[in-house]
């Protein structure tokens, strides 16, 4: 089956980053996974990925089910809810979240920027249930989504520059971005505007607008938005929630800085 860029693209060529690999493609995937399929997708030689296999159950970061599938262990899930329940900017977001989708009525997302994919810390569900592919902890490929987008327009043009060129570029949709060049454009739009859309560029059906946070002191890149389905909400609509969704960001950072201020305890 194919496997399109729903991986992160942080993990390195070393031993634990191979492992991570290895991690990424068994909890991206929405059923277990037997032996082979991880085979497959992840490019490894069967011994190396036998060993990789069984370092990871052995560590309980992986179950190696009856069934002969992976899938993941409870100690992984275990490290997932303490890091996010330590996520400062999630905790930090929250509030300003809540708001926004009680404003809009619609979901809206709090993502950041890992290498050349977006990772979704964030999710409150709009007031009418819309399947779309985007859950907490869900990683997607940033040159085709609203939040990813507006977190490469925080980034230094160095930096954009080398992280574009990592990028693998793949049509989701007949509207995605599918070059480097037209995607630097688009960033630069954002910079100049303060906020982007994705039109139905990851999933058919899906539109959104997207603010980026600037988050003073820290090292991420992040950003904010409002997604509904095409049907309810056109380009229009969407970018006369600008106003609210950049007061929201802005009360974010807002935020953020006093959190790292000397004087806050």
């Amino acid at each position: 089956m194919p496997y399109h860029g729903e991986r992160t693209q942080m993990s390195g060529t070393g031993t634990l980053g191979k492992l991570i690999h290895v991690l990424e493609i068994v909890t991206a995937s929405a059923r277990p996974l037997r032996f082979t399929d991880i085979l497959e997708r992840s490019g490894q030689p069967r011994g190396t990925l036998h060993r990789q296999l069984m370092h990871l159950v052995e560590e309980g970061l992986l179950d190696h089910t009856d069934e002969q599938t992976y899938v993941a262990g409870l100690r992984l899930l275990t490290f997932a809810s303490q890091a996010w329940n330590g996520n400062d900017l999630r905790s930090i977001a929250a509030p300003h979240l809540r708001r926004l989708q009680e404003q809009t009525g619609e979901s809206v997302h709090l993502g950041v920027l890992r290498g050349t994919q977006i990772i979704y810390l964030d999710k409150i569900d709009g007031k009418h249930s819309v399947r779309m592919h985007s859950q907490i902890g869900r990683v997607s490929p940033a040159y085709c989504t609203g939040v990813g987008k507006a977190a490469l327009s925080l980034l230094p043009e160095a930096v954009l520059n080398t992280t574009v060129s990592a990028m693998e570029f793949h049509s989701y949709t007949p509207h995605t971005i599918v070059s480097a060049s037209e995607l630097k454009q688009e960033v630069e739009t954002i910079k100049k505007r303060g906020f982007g859309f994705d039109l139905e560029e990851h999933e058919t059906g899906i539109q959104c607008i997207a603010v980026p946070i600037v988050a003073t002191g820290r090292s991420y890149s992040a950003a904010i938005s409002v997604t509904g389905p095409t049907y309810r909400l056109s380009r229009e609509r969407l970018e006369g929630w600008a106003g609210i969704i950049c007061e929201a960001a802005a009360n974010i950072s807002s935020d953020i800085l006093v959190r790292t201020s000397p004087n806050h305890e």
